[in-house]
């Protein structure tokens, strides 16, 4: 039986300018794990809309296996499902894993992921991962900014660049080193060819002579080489931002003390928390979808008032915030005008600078600067967002998910200006590597209203964590052996084919996840003032959905 899945041969496409896809070709076969990385606006959502039938190619050969099963999840998680009001009671991050589960419970051929980790928290984007990498006739490609994901996912890279497609077989880390060297040696061939190009103009420039048979060779060299430049396509700019702090204030910049936080007196979110935040910390904020990260931001901020408990602001703090939400772009407005109002120019540093010089240090030319804010993608709005964090000078800069929608050049640069600020952070991400890059130290949201603090990254938290569990469960083994009523030991036996009570209970599962997910949905959407009782089951439920999820992953791989 053939692994054949699909392919492309010579596909392009074009909306009106460059084309999009110029002459692309690819394969695809069962197993494959790739990643499909380009910049923001290289078209990398088309190319995976063109792949899964959502799009005509204008030219080029596509082929398709007899009954091939195609998924593709779109970046955008859909604000509502007509006629499904389990979905619609979710909060983003759960409905993107929910569609997530769904389409992994279908089975395809191939599945199609355009930034699958946007708005899930850590523990989502670790079951994601341990899916895809268990998927062994599955053939799975995904578009993530998230370089922790792809490191350990990919094992193929796609590379579409000025819209041509590249293949290499290997995995993330390597295809970075390599795609760098030959960038360099690019920029070395037109370097030279550019210097070529001046000798050449300014001789012409002094008149041909003679009509050689040397001269005419040399003009119409002159001529190609016109032609190669005037058909070149230069890579995309690199971002040019830099931050501006704020004079610095107190040694404290945060005073926290028994900190508690609930809505409608029900379970707390927060729970006798208690913390200083000095001066030039950078601190990550972690936790599950919806165990009160942002609200954790809003109390710390001013934004929120404690139920009890206090947040003793520091001496001459000056606060800058990036809202996940982006709630303070207007998007009938253009781009320019967002940032500056009906002004031509703004002020970075002291410095005056016109509004158009400065949203091209974001990537933004002036032919987009006046485009309206509806019209830019996921990406443009980040940068944007960031363009207009940026003017405002502050001490304190607080920031919600600011890595959602960045291409990696964007992001690792925005790395560099974090690790170069002077004044203090607070950052909630699930960027596992970005956590790493920048944070010093950790808040947990653990569960129950409880925030621990970890010193270091994600990384650092992770193995504090484990170090933690296996303390606590080498503590219960030995109660349990004390006990002479201990359980046996887990056979050897484990990775056996599905006994026939096995395989019942793996048909079944999917129906009880999915019954688990409509209960938790329909509690959360209720009134937790005349539904106390029912909320305080959502723990209880998460839980048992969480395992029912991780059994029909055990399941699933030894069918």
């Amino acid at each position: 039986m053939s692994d054949f899945l699909m392919s492309m041969k010579d596909v392009s496409l074009a909306f009106g300018g460059p084309a999009i896809l110029d002459g692309v070709s690819l394969s695809v076969s069962k197993g494959l794990r790739a990643a499909l990385t380009g910049r923001n606006g290289e078209g990398k959502s088309t190319l995976m809309k063109v792949i899964a039938g959502e799009l005509e190619p204008d030219a080029g050969e596509i082929v398709r296996a007899p009954g091939l099963k195609t998924i593709y999840v779109s970046q955008s998680v859909p604000a509502d499902r007509p006629g499904d009001d389990a979905f619609n009671a979710l909060s983003g991050g759960r409905r993107r894993r929910k569609i997530l589960e769904d389409a992994l419970l279908a089975k395809p051929d191939l599945l199609l992921l355009d930034e699958p980790t946007n708005h899930l928290d850590v523990e989502a984007i670790d079951w994601l991962e341990g899916m895809i990498r268990r998927a062994r006739e599955m053939a799975v490609i995904v578009v993530t900014h998230d370089r922790r994901f792809l490191k350990r996912v990919a094992t193929k890279i796609f590379d579409l660049d000025r819209g041509e497609l590249s293949g290499w077989e290997c995995d993330y880390p390597t295809f970075v080193r390599r795609k760098a060297e030959l960038l360099a040696d690019e920029a070395v061939y037109w370097e030279r060819k550019s210097k070529k190009l001046a000798q050449e103009e300014a001789w012409i420039r002094r008149g041909v002579k003679a009509r050689t048979t040397r001269n005419e060779g040399r003009v119409a060299a002159l001529m190609k080489l016109r032609e190669e430049f005037a058909a070149r396509r230069t890579a995309s700019g690199t971002a040019t931002m830099r931050l501006d702090t704020a004079a610095p204030g107190g040694m404290r910049v945060l005073k926290i003390e028994n900190l508690g936080f609930s809505y409608g007196g029900g379970d707390p979110i927060i729970r006798d928390f208690t913390a200083d935040v000095l001066r030039g910390e950078r601190i990550g904020i972690l936790g599950a979808n919806g165990a009160g990260k942002t609200t954790l931001l809003n109390l710390l901020t001013g934004r929120l008032a404690p139920v009890s408990g206090s947040v003793t602001v520091g001496t001459n703090v000056q606060l800058a915030f990036f809202d996940q939400l982006r709630s303070e772009m207007k998007p009938e407005l253009t781009v320019a005008e967002n940032i500056a109002s009906d002004r031509d120019e703004v002020t970075v540093g002291g410095i005056r600078k016109h509004v158009y010089s400065y949203l091209a240090d974001f990537l933004f030319s002036p032919e987009r600067a006046r485009t309206p804010v509806k019209a830019l993608s996921g990406g443009e709005r980040a940068r944007l967002m960031l363009a207009k964090l940026f003017l405002k000078p502050a001490n304190l800069l607080v920031m919600d998910e600011p890595t959602n929608d960045l291409d990696i050049e964007t992001l690792e640069l925005l790395e560099e200006q974090l690790l170069a600020y002077k004044g203090t952070l607070l950052l909630v991400s699930h960027d596992r590597e970005f956590l790493d890059n920048v944070v010093t130290s950790t808040f947990v949201l653990e569960g129950d209203g409880e925030v621990r603090q970890y010193p270091g990254g994600y990384a650092d938290y992770e193995r504090q964590r484990k170090g933690r569990k296996a303390s606590e469960a080498t503590s219960a083994e030995t109660a349990a052996e004390r006990s002479p009523s201990a359980p046996a030991a887990p056979s050897a036996n484990a990775s056996r084919k599905l006994s026939y009570r096995e395989q019942r209970e793996l048909d079944a599962l999917p129906d009880r996840i999915d019954a688990l997910e409509k209960e938790i949905a329909a509690i959360l959407a209720s009134d937790p003032l005349k539904c106390r009782d029912d909320y305080a089951r959502v723990p209880a439920l998460q839980s048992e959905l969480d395992a029912a999820v991780e059994r029909w992953a055990e399941l699933g791989e030894r069918a």
